[in-house]
This record gives C-alpha cells, structure tokens and sequence, in this order.
C-alpha cells in the first residue's frame, strides 16, 4: 500500500465539513424551537397554577372561610397570601388553608435571580384587563416578558 492512499484527501474532508455544517444550521433552530416551547409550557402551567389558587382563595372567601372586610374584593391581598395560608375562620382549630405550595417563576422573565413573587405582573379586581394595574388585592397575574409566543401572543396577554 502506498503513501498516496491512506487517509482522506482534502476534497473529501471539505465536503464532510460542508455537510455537518449544513446539518447543524438545520439543528440549531429546531433545538431553539424546541426549548421555547417548553417555556412557553412551563408558563402556561405557572399561570394556570396560580389563577387556579387565586381563584380557590376568591371561593374560601365567599364560603366564610376567610373574613373579608367590607368593601374589599374577596381576593388575596398578595401572591404571599396563597403561599403562606390564612386561618380558616370556621375551624374550631383555627388551622391554616394553603393555596399554592411555592409560587412558580416566570421561565420568560429577564432575571432569574428576582424571587418569584417578584417576577409577576399583579392585576387588581379594580383594573381592566387591557391596562392591568396592581391595587389592594390580586385577581389575575401576568407575565411581564415583552416577548411574544410562538402563536404571535404577547406572553404578557395569556
């Protein structure tokens, strides 16, 4: 065997280059599709776990289980309140109700380092949906990313 046939020669080395840089062009934005995807999971599944908290507060309320002063809207004061419990005033015991067992992070805020209470949009009872604004009480969180999803959703909308 000569030296002449051992190994690739440049030619060949080009073109097996050129292919795995074209497959990899292709691999890098369905990677990206794919982890935005999950986010945007991950946020539905925090918003959904928290409006579903903030709504079992909202019905304890209404039920007596949790005194509501006059003039106020039944929902928590903060997120805090969902996660730390209040006293249910119907149990002779005077145990606490709990809603949620951690608040979730926002997956699309800028800093992950914020805590999480920290990283929502709050709304108020009293704000509109088109101008949420936080006031004495939490009806419904946002997320505050400026980022837009997949479905050419703001994700501050869902």
């Amino acid at each position: 065997m000569s030296s002449r046939q051992r190994g690739f020669s440049l030619i060949e080395l080009l073109a097996s280059a050129a292919i795995l840089g074209i497959l990899a062009s292709v691999a890098v934005p369905v990677i990206e599709t794919t982890v935005r995807r999950q986010k945007e999971r991950e946020l539905r599944t925090a918003l959904r776990d928290i409006r579903a908290a903030i709504d079992a507060y909202k019905a304890a309320s209404a039920g007596g289980h949790i005194p509501v002063l006059q003039g106020h809207s039944g929902y928590p004061s903060a997120l805090a309140d969902l996660m730390n419990g209040v006293v249910d005033a119907t149990d002779p015991d005077k145990r606490k109700m709990y809603f949620l067992r951690r608040i979730p992070r926002d997956p699309f805020h800028a800093d992950q380092t914020v805590a999480p209470m920290a990283m929502w949009g709050l709304r108020s009872y009293s704000s509109t949906a088109q101008a949420p604004l936080p006031g004495d009480d939490v009806f419904d969180v946002y997320s505050r990313s400026g980022l837009t999803g997949l479905n050419k959703v703001p994700y501050a909308e869902w």
